[in-house]
Formats: C-alpha cells, sequence, structure tokens
C-alpha cells in the first residue's frame, strides 16, 4: 500500500507537493513585491550614490558616498565635512521619528490590550461596541489629520475651549505651532487613531484563549490581575508581539500624519518628511534618496533587534 505521505514510489512526496503548489500560489505576490517595493528600492538606493536632480533622474554621475559623508579641504587649510551623516537636520528626523515611535506604540500597545480586554468580556451590544471602536481608525489619516488640526486650533479650536472652560489652562495653547506642544498633538492624534488597530490585533490573540482556562481559575478563587499576568499575558505574548512589530513600522515611517499637521516644524519632522523635504521641494534628489535609505537601514535594524531581543516566533514553529 503506498504511503500518501511519501507518495508514489519515485515521485514526489506530498510535502514536496504542497512546496510546489505554495509556490505558484505565492508566485503572483512575489512578482507584484518585486515590482512595487523591491525596485523602487533598488532604485532608490542606486540614486543616493549619484547626483542625480529631480530635474534629470537619467543624467545622474556616480559619486560614491558623497551623499553620507564627505571631506572638503577649503583653500584655508580648514577641513568641512558634509553628508547626511553630519546633517544636523536628519540627526534631529531621526530622533523624532524614534521618540515618536516608542512613546506612540507604548501608549497604543497600553490602551489596545485595555481595549481588547473590555471588547473581550461578555456584555449587551459587544457587537456595536467592536464595530464603533473601529471607527478612528477607519478615517483616511489626511482627514482625521485635518480634523484635528481644526479642534487643535489656537484661536476657534473647541480643545482650548474645553480646557480654558474647566480652568485648566490659563491661555490658548498654539497646539501644532509651538515647538513645545506639537509633538505633544501629533502623538494625541496618532494614539486616538491607531490604538483600535492594537486593540483589533491583541483582541485576536484573545479570543484563541480557551475558556476553559478562566472557568477553572475562577472555580479556584485565583484573582482576576494574577489571572491576567500569569496564564492571560503569556498565552497573547505572540499575537502581543506581532501586533507591536505591524506597530512600530508604521510608526517609524510616519509621514502624513505629520505633514498635514505640523508642517514645516522642526519639533515634529520624521525621516520620511525630510527625506520628501530634499527630494522635491529643494530638488536635492540624491541627497533625499540617501536619507531614504538610511532611513530603510534603521527601520531594519530596529525590527531585526526587536525581533531577536523578544525572541518573536514569525514562523509559528514554537507553537507545535
Amino acid at each position: 500500500m503506498t504511503d500518501p505521505i511519501a507518495g508514489r514510489p519515485g515521485g514526489p512526496s506530498l510535502r514536496q507537493r504542497r512546496q510546489r503548489a505554495a509556490f505558484w500560489f505565492l508566485a503572483p505576490m512575489l512578482f507584484a513585491l518585486l515590482c512595487v517595493a523591491a525596485w523602487p528600492l533598488a532604485r532608490t538606493i542606486w540614486f543616493s550614490f549619484t547626483n542625480t536632480t529631480l530635474s534629470n533622474l537619467y543624467g545622474g554621475e556616480w559619486i560614491g558616498f558623497d551623499n553620507y559623508l564627505s571631506m572638503r579641504t577649503l583653500s584655508s587649510g580648514r577641513v568641512v565635512w558634509r553628508g547626511t551623516l553630519v546633517d544636523p537636520a536628519w540627526w534631529n528626523a531621526v530622533w523624532n521619528t524614534v521618540r515618536f515611535s516608542l512613546i506612540s506604540v507604548g501608549f497604543e500597545t497600553v490602551l489596545g490590550l485595555i481595549v481588547a480586554l473590555v471588547l473581550n468580556a461578555e456584555f449587551k451590544g459587544r457587537a456595536l461596541v467592536r464595530a464603533a471602536i473601529l471607527i478612528p481608525w477607519a478615517i483616511p489619516t489626511i482627514v482625521s489629520a485635518k480634523m484635528w488640526a481644526w479642534m487643535l486650533n489656537d484661536q476657534f479650536g473647541i480643545l482650548n475651549d474645553i480646557l480654558l472652560r474647566l480652568g485648566l489652562i490659563g491661555e490658548k495653547i498654539a497646539w501644532t505651532a509651538s515647538t513645545e506642544t506639537a509633538m505633544t498633538a501629533v502623538l494625541i492624534v496618532d494614539i486616538w487613531k491607531t490604538t483600535p488597530f492594537m486593540a483589533l490585533l491583541i483582541l485576536a490573540g484573545l479570543q484563541m484563549v480557551p475558556r476553559d482556562i478562566y472557568e477553572a481559575a475562577r472555580i479556584d478563587g485565583i484573582h482576576p490581575v494574577k489571572v491576567f499576568f500569569r496564564v492571560t499575558l503569556p498565552l497573547i505574548k505572540p499575537a502581543l508581539m506581532v501586533a507591536v512589530i505591524f506597530r512600530m513600522l508604521d510608526a517609524l515611517r510616519i509621514f502624513d500624519l505629520i505633514y498635514v499637521l505640523t508642517p514645516n516644524s522642526s519639533a515634529t519632522k520624521t525621516m520620511s518628511v525630510i527625506s520628501r523635504e530634499n527630494m522635491i521641494d529643494f530638488d536635492k534628489f540624491a541627497y533625499g534618496a540617501a536619507q531614504s535609505t538610511l532611513l530603510f537601514a534603521i527601520i531594519a535594524v530596529f525590527v531585526s533587534a526587536y525581533i531577536w531581543l523578544g525572541r518573536v516566533d514569525l514562523g509559528g514553529e514554537g507553537s507545535k
């Protein structure tokens, strides 16, 4: 009798046939990624080593690492370093991006976990609440940024009006115009918008936890807080870690929210914003390409370090 796993004698095994079928199913997606992601990335990296301008995309010449770091000796003998790696504006953008990512993802993870725990409980109207909680995330970022820009306006914004009426502030605050409050305004909007996304991913992990575990803990009289830290949190850790990766990837390349809400603010300008600014506004296309390449490298390092330090199981092997 032929073993169904091994297949016909001399023929491919069932595993080999499945792998071959999986490859053909994935081939269209891989081809699309090659066209819309890999090729543009390769072109951007190439542009970063040239002196290409926006007005002459195909006439750039190879200049090596000058867009990243170059040294010039003046007639006076003074040595001047130039390039992205010694550009204070770039490192300010790096700091803004990292600070924004860590704070926003941290708050969104904690608040998303709380929301997910509430939505995972049994109560009347739960389906309606689950649908309503996704509204901020469903609103396009440009729309929500414009909406919050009106609400945060220092002259006729509703937020200042409410805080003044409650006596929490003594004068109107220019939330998006002041360098002291611009990052806070961006964080408020981003946390409001993206917390439902984190809650949705964490809720998916909570749905996989067997209900009989909670029933056994309730019968044994274990405190709910102890159940959360000893049972729930370890079981949803894989889903939580993956959710943080997805959100961190999105936060590190933040562009649209900041570009609309706080344009030209040095306090919130991120790596994506400054690279676009150099490529389009200042016609320093190759210089902006170098910054975009560094952005890709920084994101790759952050995510790789997170996966390695957090021992994230992306392949699902740990659950077998």
